[in-house]
């Protein structure tokens, strides 16, 4: 769209006006996807959808949409759209994994190496073919050891293909002449031989004593917002999942997907796989279970450093991020737990799934995005300065945010309480109650 105007009215977000923002009563917004969010959408008070070239005040876009129109866009100041220019530093495996290597470089230098190691959360990466010769030391340091390749940095159409493929493409291995014959396309398909074109791939360190739950593999999904980089905002939702393999984990069998790909696309194709029960675990229901099993501190601990993935990951890009008032995200951490409950960061999503697997899934998806609505709050009905906005909890505002008991005054900085919630009753409508004016034309219930 070469300029974005906005006709009829006159309200630009983040105006104000006696310390207030001008309240919207029309939205007008275009979304290019067709799932959980398109249902969000519609259904909030005084939102109309535009199509094609029409007008819109809110854009809940696909990166190729972000990629090829962005650049050419006039934003007026009130817009918004859902990707940053440039996230793939943070969302591309390569790209992150290098982001990473440089921050925990420079932690080391200025701050010290015990600070630097508390960025020790990814496992050991290489970046193929430009990083091979390195790859193939570390290899060597330790034989027999399992590896699983990914595709890292692709062309335009493979970044498409990827966002639908969920899980082809990567595969575990022991030993260099599997790489040599990948590299010869013996295990490529057809399909990805003529129209694939991979730029780049990651080799990883495969973690190979996952924790298991009745013998299967999972690994975690959470949804991480932020709505400025400089200054750094970021959020946290209390809702999440944990996705399980339908096969019992075993090192013997390698080449089984459905004991070691945890993506819910892969897991449905499982011949004993239920579509009733799934294959997921609420975020409150994983908590309980951890809690049962190793008590409360220790999962605590667990999920503070769970947290430390969250910041420690932004911090990295947090320069190389181009901000823009217009813009917010949505990210999807993946993360996976070993058999000592350390957490390690997967990879980072700028599309997470909004497809449904189940009715719980599509409710639990439904609130996530209307908590996303209130929190870009075109409607302006926030006063900017809440901690939490339904299932999002405030956890970094240029700085660490600590919960409502906290008086930085009184106590030392290791008495503080930060203000996440993950796996945590998510009692939103009350609090949603408490905090949000009414839509325009409503009354307060």
């Amino acid at each position: 769209m070469a300029k974005i105007k906005t006709p009829g009215y006159k309200c630009l977000y983040g105006y104000h006006k006696k310390g207030e923002r001008e309240e919207r009563t029309c939205v007008t917004y275009k979304c290019g996807l067709i799932n959980t969010i398109q249902d969000v959408l519609r259904q909030r008070p005084g939102w109309i959808e535009v199509k094609d070239d029409g007008e819109w005040d809110f854009n809940w876009c696909d990166v190729a949409w972000l990629r090829e129109n962005f650049d050419h866009s006039y934003m007026e100041e009130h817009v918004r759209i859902c990707h940053f220019r440039n996230h793939y530093e943070l969302t591309r495996k390569n790209f992150m994994v290098k982001n990473l290597k440089r921050y925990r470089k420079n932690l080391e230098r200025e701050v010290g190496r015990m600070e630097a190691a508390k960025c020790d959360f990814f496992p050991r990466t290489f970046e193929l073919p430009s990083e091979y010769h390195l790859f193939v030391e570390e290899f060597k340091r330790s034989p027999g050891s399992t590896w699983i390749m990914k595709p890292g940095h692709c062309s335009d159409m493979f970044v498409l293909k990827v966002a639908r493929s969920q899980g082809k493409g990567i595969f575990l291995f022991r030993k260099l002449k599997d790489i040599m014959d990948w590299k010869k396309d013996g295990t490529r398909t057809e399909e990805q031989k003529n129209d694939v074109q991979v730029e780049s791939y990651v080799a990883q360190r495969y973690i190979e004593n996952p924790y298991l739950i009745s013998g299967r593999k999972f690994d975690l999904r959470v949804y991480v917002m932020v709505t400025s980089y400089i200054p750094l905002k970021a959020w946290l939702y209390r809702d999440g999942f944990a996705r399980f393999s339908s096969t019992r984990f075993s090192l013997s069998s390698i080449d089984d997907q459905y004991v070691h790909l945890t993506n819910v696309a892969v897991q449905k194709t499982a011949p004993d796989y239920d579509p009733e029960k799934g294959c997921k675990w609420q975020m409150q229901q994983l908590r309980r279970y951890l809690t049962a099993k190793h008590g409360r501190e220790t999962v605590e601990t667990l999920f503070k450093e769970i947290d430390n993935i969250f910041i420690r990951s932004l911090q990295s890009v947090q320069k190389v991020i181009i901000n823009d008032k217009h813009c917010f995200e949505l990210y999807g951490y993946d993360i996976l737990l070993d058999d000592s409950l350390k957490p390690w960061l997967i990879e980072v999503n700028a599309s997470p799934s909004l497809t449904a697997s189940s009715q719980e899934d599509y409710e639990m998806k439904c609130r996530l995005l209307e908590d996303t609505l209130h929190i870009v709050d075109m409607e302006g009905r926030l006063t900017c300065r809440e901690k939490r906005v339904g299932g999002f909890d405030l956890m970094w505002n240029d700085g660490p945010v600590y919960t409502e008991d906290a008086n930085p005054e009184t106590l030392s900085s290791s008495c503080f309480t930060a203000n996440t919630h993950l796996g945590c009753v998510n009692d939103r409508k009350r609090q949603l109650r408490q905090i949000l004016k009414p839509f325009p034309g409503q009354k307060r219930i």
